[in-house]
């Protein structure tokens, strides 16, 4: 099942229907440990709603109100291999080489609830950045207990060229409005995601693939559970959280992003999250 918030608020779909659901607290609907089951009875004697349809067309949210993304590096070995090749210049390239092959992950906050954007809305790139990519990811929905609740589709915007000049810089790469998306659902489901689950990028120019490539989650070094019992170790979420599981997906260094690029992102069992890139919005809000 895949659920959905909108202004109006939530859809869940199941078996290509849509149903609308009263109820307008994102925050207390997701984060329950037994959100599968309280799906599955909400629809019972349920019939498909027509407005839950025009509900998702005119009035989609990204699927985060209060939760935190926090986000995994280096759990991919392309990705290895990417931030390696990005910060060699400046010594840093043993730091992920480390990461890599270390039993504790690498874990940092990605966004606030409030800064990200959803499916149709523009991301952006640093104006101080030469070097940016998305970085297309599964992002594992969490409750506040630390239990796996669903999965959404997560754009990591990233400045490698940032990142690059200091790996310390990560924060200033990777933090920033407009640099995290997420949607355009939550697929929850009472088993894992199949080990061969497909992510896909297509970036499109000026109606033109400029790049694409997919890779498949079993690539992924660690386990969800031990990226999860990290996070949770010393940090609590009264909400719930999203976590972004790592990037398999890595432009070299010849391709960077431009504004008016469409980044679509597609995970199989989810759907796809589309986003234009930005670079003047943040300069023309700041008037």
């Amino acid at each position: 099942m895949k659920i959905y918030r909108t202004k109006n608020g939530i859809v869940v779909e199941k078996n290509q229907e849509l149903y609308a659901v009263n109820e307008q607290d994102w925050d207390a609907f997701i984060n329950d440990d037994d959100l599968y089951q309280k799906l599955a009875r909400l629809l019972v004697d349920k019939k498909p709603d027509a407005q839950a349809h025009d509900w998702i067309t005119t009035g989609l949210l990204p699927p985060i109100a209060n939760q935190e993304v926090w986000a995994s590096g280096v759990t991919y070995y392309r990705s290895k291999l990417g931030r390696q090749e990005e910060s060699k210049d400046s010594g840093g390239g043993t730091f992920y080489e480390k990461v890599y092959l270390a039993e504790r992950p690498e874990l940092f906050m990605k966004s606030t609830g409030q800064r990200v954007v959803g499916h149709l809305q523009n991301v952006r790139i640093r104006k101080d950045s030469i070097w940016n990519v998305p970085e297309p990811e599964l992002t594992l929905l969490i409750s506040s207990s630390g239990k796996i609740l669903g999965y959404t589709i997560g754009n990591d915007m990233s400045s490698r060229s940032i990142e690059g000049e200091n790996p310390l810089y990560l924060p200033q790469a990777k933090v920033y409005d407009g640099a995290t998306s997420l949607g355009p659902c939550v697929f929850v489901s009472s088993e894992p995601l199949p080990a061969s689950t497909t992510i896909a990028l297509e970036i499109i120019r000026d109606s033109s693939l400029v790049f694409s490539d997919s890779i498949t989650i079993d690539q992924i070094k660690r386990s969800f559970a031990q990226l999860v019992e990290f996070l949770y170790r010393e940090y609590s979420f009264p909400s719930g959280a999203f976590l972004m599981t790592g990037t398999g997906i890595v432009p070299d260094q010849s391709f960077t992003l431009q504004p008016g690029d469409s980044i679509k992102i597609h995970i199989e069992g989810i759907g796809t999250l589309i986003n234009a890139v930005d670079q003047t919005e943040m300069h023309q809000k700041r008037g």
